[in-house]
């Protein structure tokens, strides 16, 4: 039997993520099977179950690229620039979070349930990622906040980022939802991801 290089591995991994991102465009969680998955790669559906255990272990595998990208954006903006006012560095957070869509809307979902359902290995890889995530935002707020103190950025850590499991349902809103809201009497107004975003950090930062 031909051994399988760890390249192969590799690739083939990301072409399962790369068609369970291509799914969650159009179709909710709920509605993707390993089915729908393996429809839509090169390979055999029973082969996904060599690099993927459950449906949940693809969606947590997708969910650490996405923040994997997003820590990308925050190291672009940690090196790329020797100061920033808060108002600066508020802008350029929101930016690159308006720029992260699929990870909004990762975070908008059942996440205990992903994570439950995942073997600890790929869990544990999941929360470096996310870990990194908020180190680069720490390492942010210490280079161009220096008047923030030690406890003041763990309370921001503690109140942006469950703020950002909120994001996604408030920004992504479909006619049905505004339908609804104005049979309800309610009078929204509808912000993007960077408005929201920003609103949030300008008000956790101060100007």
């Amino acid at each position: 039997m031909r051994k399988v290089t760890p390249e192969e591995i590799a690739r083939k991994r990301e072409e399962i993520i790369n068609a369970c991102e291509q799914l969650y465009r159009t179709m909710s969680f709920r509605e993707i099977t390993l089915k729908e998955i393996g429809n839509i790669t090169s390979f055999s559906r029973p082969t996904i179950y060599n690099y993927f255990e459950t449906k949940e272990e693809i969606f947590l595998a997708l969910f650490q690229r996405e923040y994997d990208r997003w820590n990308e954006d925050l190291t672009v903006i940690l090196d790329g620039n020797e100061r920033l006012t808060k108002t600066e560095l508020s802008e350029k957070i929101a930016a690159s979070l308006a720029g992260r869509e699929q990870l909004l809307k990762l975070l908008s979902m059942n996440t205990y349930d992903m994570e439950a359902n995942s073997r600890q290995e790929l869990l544990t890889a999941f929360k470096q990622s996310y870990g990194c995530s908020m180190h680069l935002m720490c390492m942010l707020l210490e280079k161009y906040c220096p008047d923030m103190s030690a406890a003041e950025i763990q309370d921001f850590i503690y109140t942006f980022y469950p703020f950002m499991f909120g994001i996604y349902p408030y920004t992504a809103v479909t006619d049905k939802q505004k339908i609804a809201m104005k049979e309800a009497g309610i009078h929204y107004v509808y912000q993007t991801v960077y408005e929201i975003t920003y609103s949030c950090l300008i008000r956790l930062l101060g100007r």
